[in-house]
C-alpha cells in the first residue's frame, strides 16, 4: 500500500502531538513530508530528528535560526508547505490564523486538507468555502478533525444530504458546569484550566469553561457541512462520550460514541475514505462506562454561547470580529486583568460596537478579527 504523504501545520501543539502518534501506530501506512510549528523550534527539532521531513519550517527567532541551520529539511513557509506536490494530506493544527491563508491556498490547490483549527472556519468560512469549490474538481476536500465535527462527518458518510434535519453537538460543560454563579466571578484561571474530560490547550479550555467553543463549532458546522446554523443544536452531555449526533427528517439519530481522545478523529481524517486496523485511543467500554447523561445548556451560565451563535447567525464579518474579541479576552483573563465573567462581558459589547460587512472577502475577514482584539483590548486598558 503506498503511504499517505502528511504535511502537519503545529505538530508541536497538542493535536498534532497526538497526530504524530498515529502515524507511530501506522508507520507503513504514512510519510511525514513537512513539519511546522511555532515557537517551539526545540521540540520541532526533535520531531523532525524522528520522522525525516522533507520540509520544515518554524516562526522566526533565534531557535528556529539554529534548527534552519541544522539541515533537517528544506525550510518553507506555511503557504509553500501547503501546496507541496507531496503531500497528500495537510493536517492543520495550529492555533489562531497562522493556517488561514495555506488552509485557502491548498485548497484551491485541490489538496485534502484535514482540519483541527477552529479560527480558520469561524473567520474565514466564506473564503474558505470558496476556495473549496475553486479546487473541487482538482481534488480539494475538508475533512473535519475536532472530535464533535468529526462524529457529524462520520454519520453522515452515505447519506443524502435531503435527509438530514438537525446537527447536534454535545458540550461536557467545561470546568464550571456545576459552579454556583455566583462564584463565577471570582474563578481563577487555574480552576478553568481543569477542564472534567479533555486535555486540550489553554486557549479552547477556556472557551470550554464559558461554551465560547460550541457556539464556534455551530458556525464551523455550518461552513463544513453547508446547512443553517439555525437547524445546528446543542445539548449537554456530561461524559463527552457520545461526540456528537445527526437527526434525520424521520425522525432516526445517528451517533459517534468513543472515549475524549483525539487521536481517533485525527486518525480517521488522515486514512479517509478506509479505517485502519488499529486502536490509535483506548476503545469505549459502555458496560464499565454504566450511564451517560444528557440535558439543555443553561443560557444564563454561558452567556458566551449566545452570542458567538447571534454573531454566526448574521453571515457577515460579526463572528470574526467576535472571534477576535475572544482571543485578546481570553489572554487578559489567563493573565489576570479581568474576571472570569469579563470575558463574556465584552464579547457582547464587542458583538453591539461592530459594523459588520455582508459578503466579506479574505482581507475584510482579517480586519474584523483584529478590529475585535483591538476593542477588547482598548477596553481592558480603560479598565471599562
Amino acid at each position: 500500500m503506498t503511504p499517505i504523504r502528511v504535511a502537519i501545520l503545529g505538530s508541536t501543539g497538542s493535536v498534532g502531538e497526538q497526530a504524530l502518534d498515529v502515524v507511530r501506530g501506522l508507520p507503513d501506512r504514512f510519510q511525514v513530508v513537512a513539519l511546522a510549528a511555532g515557537g517551539n523550534a526545540a521540540r520541532l527539532h526533535e520531531q523532525a530528528t524522528e520522522f525525516h521531513p522533507r520540509a520544515l519550517y518554524a516562526r522566526p527567532g533565534s531557535d528556529a535560526d539554529a534548527l534552519r541551520s541544522a539541515g533537517l529539511g528544506e525550510w518553507q513557509t506555511l503557504e509553500e508547505i501547503a501546496v507541496r506536490d507531496d503531500v497528500d494530506v495537510l493536517l492543520v493544527a495550529t492555533s489562531g490564523l497562522a493556517s488561514l491563508r495555506p488552509t485557502i491556498a491548498a485548497l484551491r490547490a485541490g489538496k485534502k486538507v484535514a482540519i483541527a483549527n477552529k479560527e480558520t472556519l469561524v473567520v474565514g468560512g466564506h473564503a474558505v468555502r470558496e476556495a473549496l469549490e475553486a479546487g473541487r474538481a482538482a481534488g480539494a476536500e475538508i475533512r473535519p478533525v475536532d472530535s464533535e465535527h468529526s462524529a457529524i462527518w462520520q454519520c453522515l458518510w452515505g447519506e443524502a444530504p435531503e435527509n438530514i434535519d438537525r446537527l447536534v453537538l454535545t458540550a461536557s460543560g467545561g470546568a464550571f458546569r456545576d459552579y454556583d454563579l455566583a462564584a463565577l466571578e471570582a474563578v481563577t484561571p487555574e480552576q478553568a484550566l481543569a477542564h472534567p474530560t479533555w486535555k486540550m490547550g489553554p486557549k479552547i479550555t477556556i472557551d470550554s469553561a464559558t461554551l465560547f467553543n460550541k457556539g464556534l463549532e455551530a458556525i464551523e458546522a455550518r461552513w463544513l457541512f453547508d446547512i443553517p446554523l439555525e437547524r445546528v443544536d446543542i445539548l449537554q452531555h456530561r461524559e463527552s462520550v457520545i461526540h456528537s449526533l445527526v437527526r434525520f427528517r424521520d425522525g432516526s439519530f445517528k451517533a459517534q460514541l468513543g472515549e475524549p481522545d483525539m487521536r481517533l478523529p485525527v486518525q480517521v481524517a488522515l486514512t479517509y475514505p478506509d479505517r485502519a486496523a488499529a486502536e490509535p485511543a483506548p476503545p469505549l467500554d459502555l458496560a464499565t462506562r454504566g450511564a451517560l447523561h444528557f440535558g439543555t445548556v443553561d443560557a444564563e451560565r454561558f452567556p458566551a454561547l449566545g452570542i458567538a451563535l447571534e454573531a454566526g447567525r448574521r453571515d457577515d464579518t460579526s463572528a470574526a470580529a467576535v472571534a477576535g474579541a475572544d482571543e485578546a479576552a481570553v489572554e487578559h483573563f489567563l493573565a489576570g486583568r479581568i474576571p472570569f465573567t469579563s470575558i463574556a462581558r465584552l464579547l457582547d459589547r464587542a458583538l453591539q460596537a461592530h459594523a459588520p460587512t455582508a459578503r466579506p472577502d479574505l482581507d475584510t475577514l482579517l480586519a474584523a478579527e483584529a478590529w475585535g482584539r483591538h476593542f477588547v483590548n482598548e477596553a481592558v486598558a480603560a479598565r471599562v
